[in-house]
């Protein structure tokens, strides 16, 4: 009897055995793979070497990932703008459908269900380390107008952060909207219930003036090490090269020779988190996980080049060039053009994922929770308006994963639907074949306008469903001198 147990036992885990390493090879996975998703903040296209764009960046680490998995050249995220790229994100849904159009909306609303909720039904240990940017602030005109209207009374100048007391900002952090594990704050403090070494601490404040993307790497490692043999979902948002800028001599010293101040200080925080990125990588290998882990790497939107890229002084702290490059892309952050919505994209899963592909179908941020859902086990819900990238990534799916890609922000709407792209911004129509490098090079309207109607009026039907429906007709306003610069006026097609 004693015998025939010991048999059993060993039939049985040989067939859990075999039927984890099936699982590692197809599609629908038999077990819940760790999820790791790595956000850079305004980090333009051409800023990791593996695009092949620049050769000053030192991006090996991010390189290696990328050839370890998928690299995408038209990853797309979702607005050219913190937080509404953030919001989409963490929703899984066009933020348009709630309202977060730009920074000066809504925070991110309570009742939207996110990534890290679903993932924590489904048995994941949640963490989300650094920049978060989803609860209130002062500049939030109809939030403040609705919930705040002291503040509201005050001129725009005179409102402060503090004017939002911590009580009202609590249920938006992301300890309170699924994250069980934080260690959330850009720069100099940090809202953490776990230290650097990986032990318990009650919820608080706490101060750590080292140089930030070295304290963010530290606690994606302290998470790592915290969660290991557990499936685990990791929100690492790194605070760079988002001004203000900041480096140590570690990372300076690598960039030498003559080049502007501010692209060499990009360079290094850049250098920053891709060694946090291969700290990381190697803690999975430690743990014996790098294989049941899918990690990706996106940016939250364009590099803010400020049209000339002024080489302005660091101690201006405002907003400036961040020193980070679009190039070959026309356009910035705050623009619907290329260079405002198209970043860095990578997905690596060893095993499972082919190492070394590139894919050149449209994809975007809103794919990241709809993947981690169908990963996790989970019933995907209707109201997400990703997809599930394994099987196009692997092959086993032929067609594009998107008939079409939306966006909407300030004066602006724009569509893509295969190798066309309709942009519209306030009087001014484009319409653009981004096939095969992906540079909004020459407006084709007048040449195709069947084609420019029929995905304005796709278009125009998107954005009827939204929290304020419509595409702007009116001229446009604070982006025209974007407008004016990138493209030509004669080139664009007038509506008013």
């Amino acid at each position: 009897m004693i015998l025939r147990k010991i048999h059993c036992s060993v039939l049985i885990s040989l067939v859990v055995i075999a039927n984890l390493l099936t699982s590692c090879n197809t599609a629908t996975v038999t077990y819940k793979p760790n999820i790791i998703v790595i956000f850079a903040d305004d980090q333009g296209y051409a800023d990791l070497g593996i695009q092949g764009v620049v050769d000053d960046i030192q991006t090996p680490h991010l390189d290696q990932l990328g050839m370890d998995g998928v690299r995408m050249t038209s990853g797309y995220i979702t607005a050219p703008q913190c937080i509404p790229s953030r919001a989409g994100l963490m929703s899984g849904r066009y933020q348009e459908r709630f309202g977060v159009d730009h920074n000066g909306t809504w925070p991110l609303p309570l009742d939207e269900v996110l990534l890290p909720q679903r993932l924590k039904e489904a048995g994941y240990v949640t963490g989300m380390v650094g920049k978060w940017h989803l609860d209130p602030n002062h500049v939030m005109e109809p939030w403040i107008a609705k919930n705040l209207p002291e503040v509201a009374a005050k001129p725009r100048n005179e409102r402060r952060a503090a004017d939002i007391s911590a009580d009202i900002r609590k249920p938006y952090y992301p300890s309170e909207r699924g994250f069980m594990e934080t260690y959330y704050g850009p720069l100099g403090r940090y809202w953490a219930n776990f230290d650097l070494d990986g032990f318990d601490q009650e919820y608080k404040w706490r101060p750590d003036p080292r140089f930030r993307l070295d304290v963010q790497s530290d606690a994606a490692l302290a998470f790592v090490k915290r969660n290991h043999d557990a499936p685990f979902f990791l929100y690492l948002a790194y605070f760079a090269p988002h001004v203000p800028l900041e480096a140590t001599d570690e990372y300076l010293t690598r960039f030498s020779g003559e080049m502007p101040e501010r692209r060499r200080m990009c360079l290094a925080m850049m250098s920053a988190i891709d060694d946090g990125v291969g700290r990381l990588r190697q803690s999975l290998e430690e743990y014996g996980i790098d294989k049941n882990t899918l990690i990706f790497y996106i940016s939250d939107n364009g590099a803010p080049t400020k049209m000339i890229k002024e080489d302005r002084t660091l101690e201006f702290k405002g907003g400036a060039w961040d020193g980070s490059l679009n190039d070959p892309l026309i356009g910035e952050k705050g623009m619907l053009s290329e260079g405002g919505i198209r970043v860095p994209f990578l997905a690596a899963w060893p095993g499972v994922i082919p190492a070394g592909k590139v894919y050149h179908e449209p994809v975007i941020s809103l794919d990241v929770a709809a993947t981690a859902v169908a990963l996790a086990g989970l019933v995907m819900p209707e109201e997400l308006d990703g997809v599930n990238l394994i099987p196009y990534l692997k092959g086993e799916k032929s067609a594009p994963p998107h008939e079409y890609l939306f966006w909407r922000f300030w004066d602006q709407t724009a569509v893509r639907s295969g190798k066309w792209k309709f942009l519209k911004a306030g009087e001014y129509e484009f319409l653009f074949d981004l096939e095969p490098d992906g540079v909004e090079s020459e407006n084709l309207i007048h040449q195709y306008p069947e084609k420019a109607a029929e995905l304005k009026g796709v278009l125009e039907d998107w954005a009827a469903e939204l929290y304020e429906p419509g595409v702007p007709e009116g001229p446009i306003s604070q982006e025209r001198k974007w407008y004016n610069f990138y493209f030509s006026a004669d080139t664009a097609k007038q509506t008013n």
